[in-house]
This record gives structure tokens, C-alpha cells and sequence, in this order.
């Protein structure tokens, strides 16, 4: 009997025979006792009597699918005698029940850069239908245009895994809609919320903003020599940079604000000792294990007239030339000799 069958259906029943005659072969029904189902007799030509099943109220597979009854056949002999037989109903199902998912939201956390197929959640739905009524298939409701690019669902386990890469700096968390729908077209829904986790995937950025070559040499300690600034995209420690100089040069790196930092000058410079310094400048972040990058700064010292010419007989005052008194007019005497260590016109040495 379908659960969509309404009260006041009849369903005849088996008639019962009895070998003797007369009154010992009059039967009458009884039927036991059951909320859902009584028992009406109808009336055959010769007299005899047809038990009929008639349905009190609706039926509801999903309370009750199989119902047992005994009908009893007792003739009307002294003593009497009896037989029975059992009835069993089986209600047939209809698809009257949707699926229900087990829960309005699920949530998952999950770190960025994970293997194509990695398992995210599990949705699960039920179905307290028989059969194709029951069996539920899952499939992605009105969802962004980006999901199904990087989330796939199973339709027969409700499993979510990963299509391709996430990347928590791109985006960092996704909502979208699942429908579950049963074999009947009857569907729930439910939402998805999946957050990403960040993980040290980007190395700092370093950029150079400004870098003042070449520098004098009389630049006073403190000089801004290079601006730069330095980026990590990365959260938390991840996205945390320190940077430092490596290299001998007579200079030093301090932060400023914004995650600038400033290449200053440490000390004097001295183009006649170094015309030319190159440092590499290195960012790391804190993240497990740190990432890091370099880049090198190259810096030229320009010249400043900052030294004299010096004769190369600088040991003594003076020279002392002996010639004869007749010596011809326009004859060399002596030759002097003295070099300055700047450049250019400020090492070009003229004599008088």
C-alpha cells in the first residue's frame, strides 16, 4: 500500500473454507486491533462473506514501513474453531521527505598552496525516503566564478577537494551554496565557508626607490645615500622583514616608516682609499624556515680637492742646482716633479 494512498481505501483479503456444512460452516472475521486499518465484510453471491482491509488513516513509511496483522476466521459450530493467517502490509514509499543536510554552515580551515585533489570537508545529507527517493546527490548551488576554477565536490559522497592552487594572498576565504537533491528533484541547501591559512610562500621584495651616485667625498656622516623600500605580501611573522647590510663599506642601513629603510653614510669617505663601494642589502622575514632576498647597491665617491700636490722631493726644503756662470741662456737647470692624488682638474698640477 503507497504512503500516498488516502483513508476509505478497501483491500480485499483472502476467504477462509471450512469442510463442513450448515452452521458449522458459517465464518465470521475478526481482525487485530490496528489505528490504521479495520475490517469491513462484503457480501458475495451464495451468501459468503469477503473480509476487505479498509484504511483508516494516512500511512507514513517513514514512522512505520511494515505493519503485521492476524485475521481470524472462526465458523460457528459448538465449540467453535478457528483459523488464521497473517497479513503484512508493506508501504510503499513517496517521495514526501527532502533531503536534510546535517548542518546549515560548514566551516574548514585550510593552508594555502595545497596539492591538487586535497581533501577540504565533507558535507553530508539524508534522506529518510526508500530507494531513488532517498539516494542524494550533492552539486554546487549558485556559487562564485572563481570556486569551481579551485574547489570540486563529489555528487555521490559530498566530498569538497581542492582543483587548484589556493593562494592566501590573492584571496582568504571563499563562501558558497550547496544543494543537495534526491532522486525525486526535492533539494536542501547549506553553506560553505572556507578560510585559507597563510604559509611563508613569498620571499621579501626589495625596491629602490632612490640611490644617490655618485656621492662626494666629503659627504658628511649620515648622508642618505640610497631609499628603499621592502614588501612581504605574506601575514604575521610571515610577512615580518628585518634587513642588513652585507659587505664592507662604510655604511649602514636604518628602518623608516612604511617599511622603508634608508642606506646612510657610516663614516668618512675617501675616494683616494675606495672610488667605488658595493653592498648587498638583505631582507628575511620571520617566517619557518625565513625566506629572504638581495639585491646589491653600487656606490661611487666623487673627488673633492682635498689634497695638495706634493713634489716628489718633498724630503727637503729645497733644491740645490750648481751651474756654471757662462751656462747658456734658456738651458735646463733642473727639472721638479710633484703629483696630486685627485682627479681630474683637481689633480692637474701647474708650476710656478
Amino acid at each position: 500500500i503507497g504512503e500516498w494512498t488516502l483513508p476509505g481505501a478497501r483491500f480485499p483479503l483472502e476467504m477462509a473454507r471450512d469442510a463442513d456444512v450448515g452452521r458449522n460452516s458459517l465464518l465470521t472475521y475478526k481482525l487485530t486491533s490496528n489505528p490504521s486499518f479495520s475490517l469491513s465484510m462484503k457480501e458475495k453471491p451464495g451468501g459468503k462473506k469477503q473480509p476487505e482491509l479498509v484504511l483508516e488513516r494516512a500511512l507514513d513509511r517513514e514512522k512505520q514501513s511494515s505493519i503485521d496483522l492476524v485475521l481470524t476466521a472462526v465458523d460457528s459450530g459448538d465449540p467453535a474453531r478457528s483459523g488464521t493467517v497473517q497479513v503484512r502490509i508493506n508501504v510503499t514509499d513517496l517521495n514526501d521527505n527532502t533531503p536534510v543536510f546535517s548542518k546549515s554552515i560548514y566551516e574548514a580551515r585550510v593552508a594555502e598552496n595545497l596539492p591538487a585533489g586535497s581533501l577540504v570537508l565533507r558535507v553530508q545529507a539524508t534522506d529518510a525516503d526508500a530507494g531513488s527517493n532517498g539516494r542524494v546527490t550533492y552539486s554546487f548551488g549558485n556559487v562564485p566564478d572563481d570556486v569551481p576554477s579551485l574547489f570540486t565536490i563529489d555528487s555521490e559522497n559530498g566530498e569538497i577537494r581542492t582543483v587548484g592552487p589556493l593562494d592566501f594572498e590573492e584571496k582568504n576565504k571563499y563562501v558558497f551554496g550547496l544543494e543537495a537533491t534526491d532522486g525525486g528533484g526535492l533539494t536542501d541547501h547549506c553553506e560553505v565557508q572556507i578560510d585559507i591559512t597563510d604559509e611563508d610562500d613569498n620571499a621579501p621584495e626589495i625596491t629602490v626607490l632612490s640611490l644617490s651616485s655618485p656621492v662626494p667625498e666629503d659627504a658628511p656622516t649620515g648622508t642618505v645615500v640610497a631609499v628603499l623600500n621592502v614588501n612581504d605580501p605574506d601575514s604575521g611573522e610571515n610577512g615580518q622583514v628585518s634587513c642588513e647590510l652585507s659587505g664592507e663599506a662604510p655604511l649602514s642601513i636604518v628602518a623608516s616608516s612604511g617599511g622603508s629603510y634608508k642606506v646612510v653614510t657610516a663614516s668618512a669617505l675617501d675616494r683616494e682609499q675606495a672610488s667605488e663601494h658595493r653592498v648587498t642589502v638583505v631582507a628575511r622575514d620571520r617566517g619557518r624556515p625565513a625566506l629572504s632576498s638581495s639585491t646589491e647597491l653600487v656606490l661611487e665617491v666623487s673627488d673633492v680637492n682635498d689634497n695638495a700636490p706634493v713634489f716628489e722631493e718633498a724630503a727637503q726644503a729645497e733644491y740645490t742646482v750648481r751651474v756654471p756662470e757662462d751656462v747658456p741662456v734658456g738651458s735646463v737647470l733642473v727639472t721638479v716633479t710633484a703629483t696630486d692624488i685627485d682627479e681630474g682638474l683637481n689633480g692637474h698640477v701647474k708650476y710656478s
